[in-house]
């Protein structure tokens, strides 16, 4: 199969490629996700296999606004409301009941809940309104693999697997959305992203609570990446939680350091050995699994050490990638 790229004036290209149950990458403000008809059976098992997804692991759905939500969900309460009030379009999946008998269980695992969201993103909009149905959208990569941040990224690990790849450029935020379960008395983040609790808290007039449980392998997730290793390159990854610990570090020229500028520049190491993730925080996000592809991508690499952060609300989706990236391992812990 030949995975065709289309233009952001090529959308109706894609609406049929997705109508006749092939797959589409597309763009959104977090990571590209891998589109197929969310009420399609056999198309959304093709999204599995393309990416060599676990079965068991549930699919975000995507939709065009709340009205085509509606059409799923088996009710809407109003703390959704609140919360897509003040964050849709944007990086914020909502777990809620899903209606029974609409959705396959390719999609929700079994499950009586489904997490929906809506992209802050003018493509996929007009992508998935054209089409009328609500798409699947997991990132578009090799299960296990960073997620994707930019079409290329996307082409390196599904090409030929699947039918196209709409190119909206890089995208802005980086990681994924945080994701929401409004389906138990006391809200809770099950995956941390750009919105924060606090800020969900602070809409809703509520606590929210941070999820820290492990899924038991005889349980199904009720949303992604809470179960299986993810975000992960080749190589070991090590988090560096101080960056003064840099400085204990014997490099060589198979390691690679992703870091802060400023804490790159007091590493003696080959440039094309150091990965800068910009001047903050918020730099960071953007440009975390970009750095991890470009180790990835490197033959000569054996250890990649990451600058961490202090872990508070700011930098929880941040760190939640990263340690799962790096499989819970610390250079001092």
């Amino acid at each position: 199969m030949e995975t065709k790229i289309f233009k952001k004036d090529q959308i109706d290209e894609a609406v049929k490629l997705l109508a006749e149950g092939e797959l589409v990458a597309f763009p959104t403000e977090t990571v590209y996700g891998l589109g197929a008809i969310a009420t399609k059976e056999k198309s959304v098992k093709g999204v599995y296999a393309a990416k060599g997804r676990p079965s068991d692991n549930p699919l975000i759905v995507t939709v065009s606004d709340e009205k085509m939500m509606e059409r799923y969900a088996k009710e809407v309460p109003e703390r959704a409301k609140k919360l897509i009030k003040h964050f849709w379009p944007g990086p914020l999946t909502l777990l809620l009941f899903v209606k029974p008998g609409t959705l396959p269980d390719a999609v929700t695992g079994g499950l009586d809940t489904v997490a929906f969201r809506c992209p802050d993103d003018q493509l996929t909009h007009d992508l998935i309104a054209k089409l009328g149905y609500p798409i699947v959208g997991p990132s578009a990569n090799t299960s296990t693999k960073p997620s994707p941040t930019t079409a290329e990224h996307v082409y390196h690990d599904l090409k030929d697997k699947i039918a196209g790849i709409i190119d909206g450029g890089p995208t802005r935020v980086g990681l994924e959305s945080t994701i929401i379960d409004l389906s138990v008395k006391t809200p809770i983040v099950l995956r941390p992203g750009e919105i924060t609790p606090e800020e969900l808290s602070e809409v809703l007039g509520e606590k929210v609570l941070i999820n820290t449980g492990k899924v038991a392998d005889k349980d199904v997730p009720k949303a992604p990446g809470m179960k299986y290793r993810h975000y992960a390159p080749s190589e070991p990854v090590v988090v560096v939680d101080d960056p003064a610990d840099f400085g204990k570090i014997d490099f060589n020229d198979k390691t690679g350091v992703v870091a802060l500028g400023s804490v790159l520049d007091q590493i003696n190491l080959p440039e094309e050995n150091k990965f800068d993730l910009g001047k903050n925080l918020i730099d960071a996000d953007h440009n975390l699994f970009g750095a991890l592809r470009y180790f990835d991508d490197k033959d000569d690499i054996e250890t990649i050490y990451v600058q961490g952060f202090d872990e508070g609300e700011e930098s929880l989706a941040y760190m939640n990638r990263l340690n799962k990236a790096a499989g819970g391992h610390h250079l001092n812990k």
